[in-house]
């Protein structure tokens, strides 16, 4: 995010002067509120402010940033550009732990203000439609909505019958956050226990889908073999290619590597958040990749794609785990929800 103008006389992170522009959405979970002097405006997304609080409680840009499932790098970004959006520092970076500045603790209630009254504003928004009770909304991470949604969604219908739906592909942290604001009927996810959901089960109820493997696959070299092996030679790292920091795929696979009997000389080249990114890299041969087995059916059926380690090696199960809020203290009782929720408890 660019701003248009910084403002140089003013050293308030909200403040009478500045006349407040219309507030609007910037992406998935994010609004953008705006303020414009002498024509400029400048603004501010709110999941700064929601990284900010978070920074304010852990006091630790790393323990943050996995709590927010970004980098560190990028969190630090994202706080450098709130900072610089308020006109001051916002953290005495010199001490440790990290502590909040004097203006950062001014910032730090109105931050938690601010959040409260949007996600109520929504809310009672939300509360007056009248349409798409026929609608369930569905928050699943990317990897889920690529791989495993389509083919699972078909055998529903099959089972359940008609079925409208509209799918919210987001990030682990977003999707469970959509379920925790109201915003969704359903969130499906992964789940091992070393990485659970920090959802209150006197809140969320939970249900299983099934399992999935978490393996290392690279593509096929003329004899059908894989191009990279694990856990590879001594002295001759394999080319890796990895989940970004933070991502909850990411510390499955640190998993994964912790727990090998032996080293795995790996050299990480490339890292992404998206498993479907790590899948089209390791077709073109640039390395190997922990993928979900949902993920390539067909590219281990056309053999394009091999398992780069023996059967049963360098592997970790995952839980397929669908959510939703207990009907006594739901926001969103769609009958249709409520009926699908009972067809999934009920069948074996």
């Amino acid at each position: 995010m660019r701003f248009a103008k910084l403002l140089p006389n003013c050293n308030h992170a909200f403040c009478r002067c500045c006349r407040v522009a219309p507030l609007h959405l910037g992406g998935a979970n994010t609004a953008i509120l705006g303020r414009e002097i002498d024509g400029y405006t400048e603004f501010v997304e709110t999941k700064w402010l929601e990284d900010f609080v978070s920074l304010a409680e852990t006091r630790s840009f790393s323990r943050s940033a996995q709590l927010r499932h970004v980098t560190q790098p990028a969190f630090s970004r994202r706080i450098q550009a709130l900072e610089a959006w308020a006109g001051v520092d916002l953290f005495d970076r010199s001490s440790y732990p990290t502590r909040l500045t004097a203006a950062g603790a001014t910032l730090l209630s109105q931050s938690i203000e601010i959040l409260g009254q949007l996600q109520a504003a929504r809310n009672m928004l939300r509360s007056h439609q009248s349409a798409g009770q026929d609608m369930i909304e569905f928050a699943v991470p990317h990897s889920l909505a690529f791989s495993f949604f389509p083919h699972w969604l078909m055998d529903l219908r099959q089972r359940f019958g008609a079925l409208k739906c509209r799918l919210n592909a987001l990030n682990v942290h977003d999707a469970t956050l959509q379920l925790s604001e109201g915003n969704c009927d359903l969130l499906i996810v992964y789940h091992h226990a070393s990485q659970p959901l920090q959802l209150d089960p006197e809140r969320y109820q939970m249900a299983s889908l099934g399992y999935e493997t978490l393996a290392a696959y690279a593509k096929a070299d003329a004899d059908g073999d894989p191009l990279f092996r694990l856990p590879g030679r001594p002295g001759q790292k394999l080319p890796f290619l990895s989940y970004a920091s933070g991502a909850y795929l990411g510390r499955l696979v640190e998993l994964i590597v912790k727990a090998s009997a032996q080293p795995l000389n790996l050299d990480a080249i490339y890292e992404t958040d998206m498993a479907e990114g790590l899948k089209a890299m390791a077709l073109e041969g640039h390395g190997l990749a922990f993928l979900p087995a949902s993920s390539v059916k067909q590219e281990l059926r056309s053999k394009r794609l091999v398992q780069a380690a023996a059967r049963g090696e360098f592997e970790l199960n995952m839980e397929l785990r669908i959510y939703r809020e207990r009907p006594d203290v739901s926001r969103r009782n769609k009958p249709v929800a409520l009926a699908l929720w009972s067809f999934l408890t009920a069948t074996p």
